[in-house]
């Protein structure tokens, strides 16, 4: 078997230092660290996980808490979140929340099996996961905020990303737009319409006709906005909540006979692949996924090595992408 010695001795650094970086210590940087997972994955070295456990009384695993896998937001998320946990080191364990509401994931932290949590799609319904997590594991919140968890929350500026397309709609000329969203329960649905309602209200124009989903799919999105233009609305463009709403409208609108972007502009919200596929060519607001998975892993390993400073909440800039669903007017708003 290859031993934590042979890593040491072919990455050049000491023992000690091996152990650190399979426990995810956040003292050792970035340049040793990958010298040392690079001498792990060249010797095949597996750190036996029972008897680091017992030794350090951490399992080196970490649980992810996720929901709407339809989404395909979610799945890109995982990814991100998987690549930066195993490069400190970290295992990651996923759960569900559609299928568990998070219970899976509240047993692991008591019985030891996971040393953090990061959540991806937590709301004030979780409010009790919270409260029973508190002072056991570290959480942090990742892609939406849960007012009263005491966590560490990240994500990105929702309110001025709907305001943003607001502002984009009216230096386009768009005098009437459309709303197509879903519950509000999510905080990022909620920050996303506030923005985009003040916009409008800012500018004398109102409130926008609006098509509510029940659940945030494809189907329901086209449903949702065929109805409204059935009723005799007649947008001249659409802002969707997110991606998946902004694919259901694109299509609504096509089979209503509308042209896009001639007839009406369509605009979505999150940047998933999808969006930019020449099918669909939408525009959207881009979230920073990157930068928030780095973000969140960071806290986790600082929390991990004893940091008990206090909740931490960052708010990251979003970017509006222009495509081929929308003109491209000049403006404050086309970043």
């Amino acid at each position: 078997m290859v031993t934590a010695r042979e890593v040491a001795r072919r990455a050049g650094v000491s023992q000690p230092t091996v152990s650190r970086v399979v426990a995810g210590h956040p003292s050792v940087g970035p340049e040793i660290r990958e010298r040392v997972l690079a001498a792990m994955r060249e010797t095949g070295y597996r750190p036996n996980a029972a008897a680091r456990a017992m030794r350090t009384g951490a399992s080196g695993n970490v649980g992810v808490v996720t929901a709407r896998l339809h989404n395909p937001m979610y799945p890109e998320l995982l990814q991100l979140l998987g690549r930066a946990l195993r490069g400190a080191g970290l295992r990651m364990m996923v759960w569900n929340a559609d299928e568990t509401e998070g219970e899976f994931a509240l047993d692991a932290a008591l019985q030891g099996m996971v040393d953090g949590l990061i959540f991806t799609s937590a709301n004030s319904d979780s409010a009790h996961l919270g409260e029973a997590l508190a002072g056991r594991v570290p959480v942090v919140l990742i892609n939406r905020l849960v007012e009263g968890w005491p966590t560490d929350q990240i994500t990105s500026d929702n309110r001025t990303g709907g305001a943003l397309v607001a502002d984009y709609f009216l230096h386009g000329g768009r005098s009437r737009p459309a709303l197509l969203s879903g519950p509000l329960l999510p905080s990022t649905i909620r920050d996303r319409e506030a923005g985009f309602r003040a916009g409008l209200v800012a500018a004398g124009i109102g409130d926008p006709p609006t098509a509510r989903v029940a659940r945030f799919t494809y189907d329901e999105a086209f449903a949702a906005l065929s109805r409204l233009l059935a009723e005799g609305a007649s947008p001249d463009a659409v802002f969707c909540t997110n991606d998946l709403l902004g694919l259901g409208g694109l299509d609504a609108l096509r089979a209503a006979g509308r042209r896009v972007p001639e007839d009406a502009w369509v605009v979505g919200y999150d940047d998933i692949p999808m969006a930019a596929w020449r099918s669909f060519d939408l525009t959207t607001v881009r979230q920073p996924f990157e930068e928030m998975v780095r973000c969140a892993v960071d806290l986790l390993l600082r929390r991990l090595g004893g940091d008990v400073a206090g909740p931490a909440s960052l708010c990251l800039p979003a970017e509006l992408v222009l495509r081929g669903s929308s003109g491209r007017p000049a403006g404050p708003g086309a970043a």
